[in-house]
Order: structure tokens, then sequence, then C-alpha cells
């Protein structure tokens, strides 16, 4: 089996539909979280993920969507849930509220989180070079797939892997085209996953930053990737 792997979409619809116009074919696609924050289409990527993902786990964005005042200290965080917040239908936020933390994925032989596994590290960061650390958690896991960091990468872990598929709308490892990979259920380790990497239209976003009032850092940074 074939899976797609996105996470950390933050509401830009363009580098969402061009990582899935970019997709080889696979057989299901999941979502490791932050459906919705910073950029200008919240609702639009909400509606998108909600068609194509057969299971979604909750981002840090996505659990905060109705008190976006908790990233006071954030200005672009708590603008881009502002727009979250009043950008969404009833219906769409009662999704987004209602994600759970984790999912069990292609026969429970994989975890799906957004960040850390271990509830009580629920939004601790976890970069690439800090997977191994992870290798406690694999338990019967084959693999954990996680987001949260916008760091793409892959590594191995306890006889497994832990695979961050970059972020789709906010690379933050230096690389501004959007993250996203493909693993391969029939093969073992690292070598199950592609990381794969695609150009999107960062003006169109960058453009729409700025009509929806949004923070000027919040289209500056998509140019760096950081």
């Amino acid at each position: 089996m074939k899976i797609g792997l996105i996470s950390d979409v933050h509401a830009n619809l363009p580098a969402l539909e061009t990582v899935l116009d970019d997709m080889p074919a696979v057989d299901r696609i999941y979502c490791a979280g932050d459906v919705v924050g910073y950029n200008p289409w919240p609702a639009e990527c909400v509606e998108r993920v909600r068609e194509i993902a057969a299971a979604t786990v909750r981002g840090n964005h996505d659990r905060t969507v109705e008190t976006p005042e908790r990233y006071r200290a954030n200005r672009m965080a708590e603008a881009g849930l502002e727009h979250a917040k009043a950008s969404l239908y009833d219906e769409q936020r009662e999704w987004v509220g209602g994600l759970p933390r984790t999912e069990t994925i292609a026969g429970d032989r994989y975890l799906l989180v957004h960040s850390h596994p271990a509830a009580e590290r629920e939004d601790a960061y976890v970069y690439p070079e800090e997977f191994p650390t992870l290798d406690r958690h694999m338990g019967e896991y084959d693999g954990i797939v996680l987001g949260h960091t916008h760091v793409q990468g892959v590594r191995e872990a306890g006889g497994g892997f832990v695979c961050n598929p970059g972020s789709v709308g906010q690379p933050r490892d230096g690389d501004p085209r959007a993250g996203y990979a493909v693993l391969d259920t029939t093969t073992d380790g690292t070598d199950a996953v592609e990381t794969r990497r695609v150009e999107y239209d960062i003006d169109r976003v960058a453009a729409a930053v700025r009509e929806a009032d949004l923070p000027e850092l919040t289209a500056e940074r998509l140019y760096e990737g950081e």
C-alpha cells in the first residue's frame, strides 16, 4: 500500500493543491494536524483535507481555534487563529475541535500524531535529530508519523522509523517548497518513506495574506522557508 502523508497545512490552499497535484498515486492520505492557522484559507483547507484524508489528527492550532488569545505572545499565530475562527462554519469548527490526538493507520502498524507521542508532552517539538529518542514509544509500531516542527525528516528509531513529512503550508527548514511524504507499507525501516518537495505560488499566498490584513511577516517567511 502507498500512503500520502501531509502535515501543517496552515490554511495555505495553493501549497495544498500543489502538493496534491504533485503526489504520485496513493491508496490513502493521512494528515498529521494543523490544518488551520497563519494563512488566509482556513475554511477551504478544512474542506479539502476532509475530502482527501482518511484520517486527520489535531494540531495545536486546530485545538485552539476558539481561543486565539492563547497565542497573544505570537501575533502571527494569534492573527491566523482569529482569521480561522471568523472564517470557519460551525460544522467546520466542530470538525476541527473534535479531531483525535492520535490515530493508528495501515492496520495499526503506524502511529499518527501531531507532536510528541506522549500525551503529557502534547505540544513538545521533536526535531529529526531527536527522532531516535522516541524508540521507547515505538511499542509494536513499525513507524511514527508526526509534524509540528515544520522540519522534514525521517530517522531510524527502535527498529522502525519516525517521520515528519514536512510542512505543506509553512516550511521552517530553510526550503520554501511545500513538503510531504509517501509511505510504502511493503518496505521496512527508513526506506519505507520518501520525502518530497514541490514549488508552489508563494506570490499568490503573500498577496492574499495582505488582502486578509494578516501580519506581513506571515507572508515574508514563506519566501525563506522559516
